[in-house]
C-alpha cells in the first residue's frame, strides 16, 4: 500500500472569513497522481493554495506526513514541497537558468550561494522538460508555454516529495501538454513522487490520474480512481451538460445535437463517420447515422450529433429489421452520404442500404 505523504481532515478554505470550501477530505501518495477537476470558479485552486500554505485553513487541518503544516518550519516545508502555481511571472532581466536555479535556493543556506550539484541538478530538470537550449535566454522574452517549461523545471530540480500544481497545462500546445503527462508519470513512477494538480482537459485527467477529486457548487463532491468518477453520467452532471454531448469512455465532448427531421442519411461505422458527423453540424445539418454496432468506436459521436441514430447490438450482423428502419428513414431525407469504403460480414446491412440510395438517385455524387 502506497504511503500517504500529504492528508486532509474536514479542511475548510477561503479567503479572509469566508468560506469557499469546507468538509475537504483527501490523501496524496507517493508514487500517485491526485487531480482536482470542476467547474470555473468551483474552488480548485484555493484547495491548492491552501494545501501548500500560501492562504490559511479556515478550518480542518492539512498533514505532510504526521506533522500539521501549520507546524513546519519554512524551510523544511520548502524542501518537501514545490509549487507551481497559475499566473504570469515577471522577472527583471533574469535569464531561464537563473529562474530555474531559484529551485535549489532552500538547499543552499543563509548566503544563498549555488554548489556545483545545485546547478547541475538545475541543468538536468531543464534537460527532462526541453528547455536546456534556453538556459541563457531572457525568461521575459520567451513565449508563455517556454515559461511555463522553464516554471516547471525550477519546480523539479527541488527535488521535491510533493508538487503542487494549478492547471500546469496552461499555456502549452497538444505537444508539451502530452510531454508534460508523460514526464509527470515518470517522475511518481521513479522519484516516488506525490502529485496534486488541477486540470481543465478532462482527457488528460482521465488517462494520467490515480485518484480525482471533484469539486461541484463550492463543495467536495465525488471521490475516486478514474473509473469511478467517468460513469453513470457523473461529468456531465458536474458540468452541467447534456449527458450525449460528453463520451465517458474518452472524456471528451461534442457539440449540443441539432434537432429536427433529418435532412441526410449517413452510413458509417468503423470511425469513417465521424468526420461527416462534425462536419454536418458545423453546417447546421440534421441527420440521421446508421447502422452502428452500440461497440463501434464512433458511436459515441453519433449519438451526441445525430439527430437520429440506428443501432445494432454489439458483435451481432446488421438484422434485416434495422436494414428495413434504415431503408424507411432514408427515403425521407434529401441526401446520402456513404462514408464506409468497405463491407464485411457484420455490416453487410450497410452495403444493402447504400445500393438503395443509389436506387432512390440520393447518394451525394463523389461518395461511394
Amino acid at each position: 500500500m502506497a504511503e500517504i505523504i500529504l492528508n486532509t481532515e474536514k479542511l475548510s478554505v477561503g479567503y479572509g472569513k469566508r468560506i469557499i470550501l469546507s468538509g475537504i477530505d483527501i490523501s496524496a501518495e507517493r508514487g500517485k497522481i491526485l487531480t482536482l477537476i470542476g467547474p470555473n470558479g468551483a474552488g480548485k485552486s484555493t484547495v491548492l493554495k491552501t494545501i501548500c500554505r500560501q492562504l490559511e485553513p479556515l478550518g480542518g487541518a492539512v498533514y505532510i506526513g504526521k506533522n500539521r503544516l501549520d507546524e513546519l518550519k519554512v524551510d523544511t516545508l520548502a524542501k518537501s514541497v514545490s509549487v507551481l502555481l497559475t499566473g504570469r511571472v515577471k522577472t527583471e532581466f533574469m535569464r531561464c537558468r537563473d529562474v530555474v536555479e531559484m529551485g535549489r535556493y532552500p538547499y543552499t543556506g543563509k548566503l544563498g550561494i549555488l554548489s556545483s550539484d545545485d546547478r547541475k541538478k538545475a541543468d538536468e530538470a531543464m534537460a527532462i522538460v526541453g528547455v536546456a537550449g534556453l538556459a541563457d535566454c531572457d525568461f521575459d522574452s520567451i513565449s508563455d508555454g517556454q515559461r511555463q517549461r522553464v516554471l516547471l523545471a525550477g519546480a523539479i530540480c527541488r527535488e521535491p516529495e510533493i508538487l503542487i500544481l494549478d492547471e500546469p497545462t496552461t499555456f502549452l500546445d497538444i505537444r508539451y501538454k502530452l510531454s508534460l503527462m508523460t514526464l509527470l508519470k515518470r517522475l511518481v513512477a521513479e522519484k516516488n513522487v506525490a502529485v496534486i494538480m488541477s486540470l481543465h482537459e478532462l482527457e488528460l485527467a482521465q488517462r494520467v490520474s490515480d485518484n480525482i477529486l471533484c469539486i461541484r457548487e463550492n463543495s467536495p463532491d465525488r471521490y475516486g480512481t478514474p473509473e469511478e468518477i467517468f460513469s453513470g453520467g457523473y461529468i456531465s452532471r458536474l458540468y452541467g451538460v447534456s449527458e450525449s454531448s460528453f463520451c465517458e469512455a474518452y472524456g471528451s465532448s461534442e457539440l449540443e445535437k441539432l434537432e429536427g427531421k433529418p435532412e441526410v442519411f449517413v452510413i458509417g461505422g468503423g470511425g469513417s463517420g465521424i468526420s461527416v458527423y462534425r462536419k454536418l453540424r458545423r453546417w447546421g445539418i440534421p441527420f440521421t447515422a446508421g447502422i452502428i454496432h452500440e461497440n463501434d468506436i464512433e458511436y459515441p459521436v453519433a449519438a451526441a450529433l445525430a439527430a437520429d441514430v440506428i443501432t445494432e447490438r454489439a458483435f451481432e450482423p446488421v438484422s434485416e429489421a434495422n436494414v428495413r428502419k434504415a431503408i424507411e428513414i432514408m427515403g425521407s431525407c434529401r441526401s446520402v452520404i456513404c462514408a464506409i469504403s468497405h463491407f464485411g460480414t457484420m455490416n453487410d446491412g450497410c452495403r444493402r442500404l447504400l445500393e438503395e440510395a443509389k436506387k432512390l438517385c440520393i447518394l451525394e455524387k463523389g461518395e461511394t
